[in-house]
This record gives C-alpha cells, structure tokens and sequence, in this order.
C-alpha cells in the first residue's frame, strides 16, 4: 500500500477517535497524542507542523536597477513527528516524515525513484551511564545551524553557509557521551560512522564510509542551546561551543554526501572529502548570537574522465562564516540580523564567491510553537548580475 493511503487511513482513524474524545489533557505545543502505556512499556508524541512561505525576489538589472524576478507561495515545510520510547526509558525512538514537495524531492536511481519520505527514522538506547548509542537515519553532528531543528530557527530559514556546506542526515550509527566537568562546565562527544550518501538511499553503497566526530563544550552548564532566539531569558550568561570533522571516503556527491551525484562514461568519479565546522552559541535575557564557521577540502574536486577531460562536475570546495545574532523584546517581538560570506576555492565550483546581509523581524505567539516571521536579505557576489535582493514572509505552526 502507498505511503498516501496510510496517511490517509491514519488520518480518518484519527479524527475519528478526536469526534469520541472532546478533551484532553494535551495543551498546545505538545503534540497531537501524548500518551504513557499503563504498564510503562511504551510512550508515543505524535505531533505535526508546516510552515507557509511567501517568496519574492529582485534580480540587479544593469540599466533599470532592481527588477522584480520571481514570486512564490509555498507550503516551505510539512512533517508528521513521532518520538516516545520503547519496552524501557533508556531506548527512545524518533520518525519524522517529510509530506511537504520541497521535503520528499531530490529522488533517482539511487532512491528507487521514489520519494524520499523519511527524514528521521533513529533509535536511542542509554546503554551504560552517559552514553547513547543511536541507529538508523538521523541528522549528522555537523554544523551547529542545520542540527537545530527548523522549527527552531529566528530566521525564516538558515544561512548560505548551511545550504553550501552542510552535512545534513545520512543512515549509520552515532555514539554520543557527555562528562560533567565541576558543577556546571559539561563536555560532549559525538562519533558517526554511516554510509556516506545522503538520506533514504537504497542501491547500496556506492562509494566509501563517511566518519564524523563533534566536540562541544558549555562552560556555563547545559541550556537550550540547540534552539535559535532567547526565549528562555536566562539570567546568566550561557555559552555552547563545538568543532566537527567529516571525513567521507571516496565520496561520489559534489558536496560529500549532498549534492549531484559525479557521473563519468564508466561510472562514477571519487574522492575523499573532508569537512570541518567550528561554532557558538550564546544566551542572555533576551540577547542570542550564533557564529559558524566552516571549510570543505577533497582530495581531487575536479570530476574527470579516463583521458583526463573534465566531467563537469566539482566539488564545492572552499570556506565559509556566519554571524548572526538577535534581541527578543518583553512583547515576544525579535529584531534579528544576519552576515555570511562563502569563499570558493575552484573558479567553476557550483556556488560562487559571495556575501549575503540579512534583517529580520519574528513575533512568537507560543515560542516556536506559533510564530510570524519575516526577512529581507541582500546578496553581494563578484557578478553584479548576481545580485538580488529577497524578502520572505512565513507562519510556523506546531501541534
């Protein structure tokens, strides 16, 4: 049976049973379902969320400035969300699947041409003390950035630096641990070893492995650090800083296991790729500021044939920073601003050298749970043809 046709079914069995049960205990923001078996054996959250995005862009005309390009009303983002756990507290579960266009496209040959549903699909068992063990599909310890959820962010949607550079979800397994170091300042450690090529992947492995180790530190104890806007108004400082490195070897993608897929007359080209992010986050009442900084080397970029002609294809190779920061007033209104800049290291790569300056404003009715957002942002490339200027307007929602 479709994967439509169950969601279908789920949803009349579920309205169905909403019409027999006019109240809950649930309050907004906290899922859909929120329920604890009698015997313990099992929990399930099942929540849903979708954000409607309104897009238009002007592109630098040189003899009539700016001119209006293009403009979009979409669904940016549509997900169904289960977490909870299973048979014991200490494994946990999480499936997160993408209904929205923008989430399920990108499938081909290597996804059986199919849709790739799944975001999320991960258990988590507490084994020993402070150390998880996770399996399955879920986001890599890369950036900072692109591991906050969505959901979570001050802006409409993340920076240039994330969508160049980002590491995104892959299927595997990731060790994580964390020590306390004293009374507040806490360490932690990240390990994934995982296939190398994107999410939902299913011809196999096509290329080599892909290892991924983090480090973080929080000097200040442990905070919402994972979660962009300072609505938690803390009342001392808080601090979360982190490296990674990515190492995919013999990656077959442009953008180790994102991107275009390195297609030669024989098959395909490979390389090794290696990525390293450094970031921060920091919180104080209502101020919040978050740095990255990231840089992508491979071992031959240039995809090539057997005489040596070139592909095509590079790798996006180069370095980027993004600084961004915010202050939320008492009413629950945001003023935000935003630099990046992306530095390419081959003349030809995908992404040119670029800056980007973004304003922002966001009111949230219930936190993330329900929030209006919008931003304008200018980008500056070396080709004033190039240039545009973009405004968003998006309403986040979250049940």
């Amino acid at each position: 049976m479709k994967i439509q046709h169950l969601l279908i079914l789920s949803s009349i069995l579920f309205f169905s049973n909403a019409q027999a049960q006019d109240i809950t205990e649930n309050s907004f923001g906290n899922g859909i379902i929120n329920t604890v078996a009698r015997d313990s054996s099992f929990s399930l959250r099942f929540g849903a969320r979708f954000q409607s995005l309104f897009v238009n862009e002007w592109r630098d005309s040189e003899f009539e400035g700016f001119e209006s390009e293009s403009s979009n009303i979409l669904i940016r983002r549509a997900r169904l969300k289960f977490d909870g756990f299973a048979y014991s507290p200490k494994l946990k579960y999480k499936i997160e699947l993408g209904l929205s266009n923008r989430d399920i496209s990108g499938g081909s040959e290597f996804t059986n041409n199919t849709p790739r549903y799944i975001l999320d699909a991960v258990l988590k068992w507490n084994f020993y003390e402070n150390f998880v063990l996770w399996a399955g599909q879920a986001k890599l310890p890369g950036n900072r950035e692109r591991v906050v959820s969505s959901g979570d962010l001050q802006f409409v949607d993340r920076s240039l630096l994330n969508s160049r550079f980002n590491i995104d979800r892959d299927i595997g397994v990731q060790l994580h641990h964390k020590i306390y170091l004293g009374n507040q300042f806490v360490v932690k450690e990240i390990f994934a070893f995982s296939q190398g090529e994107g999410r939902n992947v299913v011809t196999g492995n096509l290329g080599g492995f892909q290892y991924t180790g983090r480090l973080e530190a929080l000097p200040f104890g442990e905070f919402q650090d994972y979660r962009e806007a300072s609505l938690e108004r803390y009342e001392t400082p808080k601090l979360a800083m982190g490296v990674t490195y990515d190492h995919n070897n013999d990656a077959v993608k442009t953008r180790s296991n994102m991107g275009a897929y390195m297609f030669t007359e024989n098959g395909l080209h490979s390389t090794d790729i290696s990525t390293f992010f450094a970031d921060f986050m920091f919180k104080y009442k209502g101020i919040s500021v978050l740095g990255e900084f990231a840089h992508r080397d491979a071992e031959n970029p240039i995809a090539i044939e057997e005489d040596g002609t070139r592909t095509g294809a590079v790798v996006n190779v180069g370095n980027s920073i993004n600084l961004q920061g915010g202050y939320l007033f008492d009413n629950n209104i945001e003023v935000v601003g935003r630099f990046t800049q992306v530095k390419e290291d081959i003349i030809g790569s995908l992404f040119p050298n670029e800056k980007q300056y973004t304003l922002g404003l966001s009111k949230y009715l219930a936190k993330h749970k329900l929030k209006i957002q919008t931003d304008l942002s200018f980008r500056d490339s070396p080709d004033p043809e190039w240039n545009n200027l973009m405004y968003r307007l998006q309403i986040d929602f979250h049940l």
